[in-house]
């Protein structure tokens, strides 16, 4: 009686692709029987030839996965963790942190790794979240909680500016109107991307780019120049267009703000770079395709006594700044699912801007 084929280990693992992570198959005496894309990356080896190895190998102190396996066959736990550095062929080693766990069948066992970086990276992404939920709530309530008693400044204010008949009187009184508005202005800016509704549209994130070019070109017409990296093959993806342009503007205007030496000696240089990435994690997210959008500038840096504030509003690098243009361009870009990154030093300043693409 004729049965059908068995499934090989590779057909059934196929899934594990998917991951973004490092995830290796293997029977409780340490031989690899499978190994994701993932991972055939990070060692530089293809499936094939890395499958009948043992894994331990791949490890610079290989007694651990021994011990954990070890435990894993006699039940001593359903789930191990413990951080590892992973040997490769041609490139640096790895630093992960290694899940060990029990497969379905018996005598297997599945090892997730996850780069350490990438791990401090989900971390911080994390905490951006938590910080940012926090920061909406403090400032709705802040704002109203302004918003009242301004109102009542300035009309008392125009009210003694009628009954007052000397010009220095009437000249302190314009000052408390006008703080008051510009005041009122800055509430209003705080509040701004919690009133206005999310307009869904069709965007091509390279005409984005091309309308905050004619911005700055607009407003710092000498001086410097903004250069273009494009990745044509992206495609459109839904969101609210004016959101995305306001967001990547505040970056780049920033940006072009602390280019002020550079441009005065006419070698500032602002870059769009946009490329398509897969399979990444953030947001604590997996997402098969997201889409990169980096705005380059080569000026000072970010300082780095503010760092890790600058998305945090009123958090400022420059002076008479408002620390208003980051907060809003994370919460505009949050709106669609993504996430803001910076990266900086003397020289190069580079903010990512990753959003999920369909």
């Amino acid at each position: 009686m004729a049965f059908g084929k068995p499934i090989l280990p590779a057909k059934r693992f196929l899934a594990f692709d998917l991951l973004a992570t490092l995830i290796a198959v293997i029977k409780d005496d340490g031989t690899l029987i499978f190994a994701n894309a993932a991972l055939e990356d990070a060692l530089g080896s293809s499936r094939r030839t890395l499958e009948g190895l043992n894994f331990g190998a791949f490890f610079f102190e290989p007694h651990v996965l021994a011990t954990a396996i070890e435990g894993a066959r006699a039940n001593d736990f359903a789930t191990l963790r413990y951080e590892a550095q992973l040997r490769r062929a041609s490139h640096e080693p790895m630093a992960v942190q290694v899940t060990l766990a029990m497969a379905e069948r018996k005598g297997e066992l599945v090892i997730e790794m996850t780069p350490l970086d990438q791990q401090v990276r989900a971390d911080r992404e994390e905490r951006l979240l938590e910080q940012a939920r926090a920061n909406k709530e403090l400032i709705r309530n802040l704002a109203h909680e302004i918003k009242n008693p301004l109102g009542g400044i300035r009309g008392a204010a125009q009210l003694l500016q009628m009954e007052v008949e000397s010009r220095d009187l009437i000249e302190y009184t314009q000052v408390i109107i006008h703080e008051a508005d510009r005041l009122q202005t800055l509430v209003d800016r705080l509040l701004a991307p919690h009133r206005r509704p999310h307009v869904v549209g069709d965007v091509n994130i390279h005409e984005v780019c091309e309308r905050v070019r004619s911005v700055l070109m607009a407003e710092f017409p000498t001086g410097l120049t903004v250069e273009r990296d494009f990745d044509p093959s992206i495609p459109e993806f839904r969101g609210d267009r004016e959101q995305l342009i306001q967001a990547t503007l505040n970056i780049a205007h920033n940006a072009a703000q602390a280019l002020a030496e550079r441009r005065a000696a006419g070698d500032a240089v602002i870059t769009f770079k946009t490329r398509v990435v897969r399979q990444v994690i953030f947001n604590k997210q997996w997402y098969r395709l997201a889409l990169e959008l980096h705005v380059i500038d080569n000026g000072p840096g970010v300082q780095d006594t503010i760092k890790d504030r600058i998305f945090l509003p009123l958090v400022s690098g420059r002076e008479g700044g408002t620390g208003l243009g980051l907060t809003l361009a994370q919460t505009f870009v949050q709106q669609h699912h993504g996430v803001i990154e910076c990266e900086s030093k003397p020289g190069r300043t580079d903010f990512k801007i990753l959003i999920p693409l369909p």
